[in-house]
């Protein structure tokens, strides 16, 4: 039995049972639902390209933040989306609706937030921060949005949607973060990103540090964790455990359930400790938000049309796992336990070296080239990155690249030269609960790779 068999009689028996719902209204002339042979012809199509996928449900695959949501996430989505409900209104899904607010109510809880709070779910992280972002810009129209060089780019990219003044706070010499050029602009500033968990390195800027200034300088706090967030359940056991437990004093939180909440794609969510906010989003339509006099969802959002779909699969995940340590947290224990395992390996060899010991459950490392040369790194991450990727389907290895300055890389490893301005090293992001028994095996086919290269 593979792994989904398992799970079909419980979808199959789910759609007959909500095809006995619909039967109820009558019976109707159905269009374009006989089983005829150009749709298996089509779906055998499908399932051909599929094929085409690196193999994102396997723990050799250890590049991108990718994987399968678990199966009670599309079991949920798939039996919801048979029904199509939008949850901009009550009236396009009262039953989603309430799963959606339910859900937020449960990270809500783990970041901290108390009642009241205003905050829904999105199709992802980028329109999270949008929404974050236009919030940022309304309370203070003529200040700049900052973020540091570590920020994911959706904010300069959204800052110039918004038609904002973005300023990014620059480097120090060895490529940390100018905490201090910030201090001495506040008076520019009206809103501070700061990202809990890079999508490059997994980075936790330090959060605790920086809200005691920026809150008596009347400075908004944005935390974007769309890739850290879930992290706040073991917080405590993490090195940045004060970061994580000032979380709740941020105005805003970006989470990407699409990440470590087992969710597939998009289902991002946007929280705001103060409620009052909603008013910036207040407008009228002549055709929705007649069912009930509750808030809709649509109203508190950027957005209108929005996958029901997605509200069920994440609630119905956290009726299973509960966000608390004995629930996901044992999912992003393992990712952490995974990552630092594999930190290990990589520094007892004599052929690896990591750039820095990973914070979170992401790593950078690279092959020691015979030149000590910023290029000959580059060359050879490249090299092994794409033999990795053409290796036998049982002795693959599915990485990916990350681009780093080369004062930043020479602040740590000053003995090599630097002929490029950058220096590409491989990256890891080790996200899956299968990477913790697998990480062994991961460092092994990295060391067969590199000497038959």
């Amino acid at each position: 039995m593979n792994r989904y068999e398992a799970y079909l009689p419980i979808l199959q028996s789910s759609l007959r049972e909500l095809d006995d719902w619909r039967t109820q209204y009558g019976e109707e002339q159905l269009v374009g639902f006989t089983d005829t042979p150009q749709i298996i012809d089509i779906i055998q199509d499908l399932r051909e390209r599929l094929e085409g996928n690196y193999p994102f449900h396997h723990p050799q695959y250890a590049g991108q933040m990718l994987k399968p949501p678990h199966p009670i996430a599309w079991i949920a989505y798939t039996m919801t989306m048979t029904v199509n409900p939008n949850n901009h209104a009550l009236d396009g899904g009262p039953p989603t609706s309430e799963m959606e607010k339910e859900a937020v109510a449960r990270l809500a809880e783990m970041v901290g937030y108390e009642n009241p709070y205003l905050g829904h779910l999105t199709s992802g992280g980028t329109i999270a921060n949008l929404e974050a972002l236009f919030v940022a810009r309304e309370i203070h129209p003529q200040k700049a949005i900052a973020a540091s060089s570590k920020a994911h780019y959706t904010h300069r990219r959204m800052c110039r949607v918004l038609n904002t003044e973005f300023m990014e706070i620059p480097d120090t010499h060895d490529g940390g973060t100018d905490w201090n050029y910030l201090m001495e602009n506040l008076d520019k500033v009206g809103t501070v990103v700061v990202t809990m968990g890079t999508t490059g390195l997994g980075d936790v800027e330090p959060l605790a540090d920086l809200l005691p200034e920026l809150n008596k300088h009347g400075v908004r706090v944005h935390v974007d964790a769309a890739y850290g967030g879930f992290f706040k359940i073991i917080g405590s056991q993490l090195p940045s455990s004060n970061h994580w437990a000032s979380l709740n004093e941020a105005d805003s939180i970006v989470i990407d359930p699409h990440k470590h909440g087992l969710q597939p794609y998009g289902c991002g969510s946007i929280m705001f400790k103060d409620p009052s906010v909603g008013s910036f989003f207040k407008h009228d339509s002549p055709y929705t938000y007649f069912t009930s006099d509750d808030l809709h969802l649509g109203e508190i959002s950027l957005e209108c049309s929005r996958a029901g779909a997605s509200a069920a699969a994440f609630w119905a995940t956290l009726q299973l796992f509960p966000l608390s340590e004995d629930g996901l947290g044992e999912y992003m224990t393992s990712t952490v336990t995974a990552a630092k395992l594999f930190y290990r390996l990589l520094e007892r060899s004599d052929k690896f070296e990591c750039f820095k010991e990973p914070e979170l459950d992401i790593l950078a490392y690279f092959p020691i080239p015979k030149d000590e040369t910023l290029s000959s790194i580059s060359k050879l991450s490249t090299a092994l990155f794409q033999a990795g990727a053409e290796a036998a389907p049982k002795e693959g290895l599915h990485l990916s690249l990350y681009k780093l300055k080369a004062k930043e890389f020479n602040a740590r490893f000053p003995e090599y030269k630097a002929d490029d301005e950058t220096v590409t090293l491989l990256r890891s992001v080790l996200m899956k609960p299968e990477h913790e028994p697998f990480v062994t095996k991961l460092a092994g086919r990295l060391h067969t790779l590199l000497d038959k290269l």
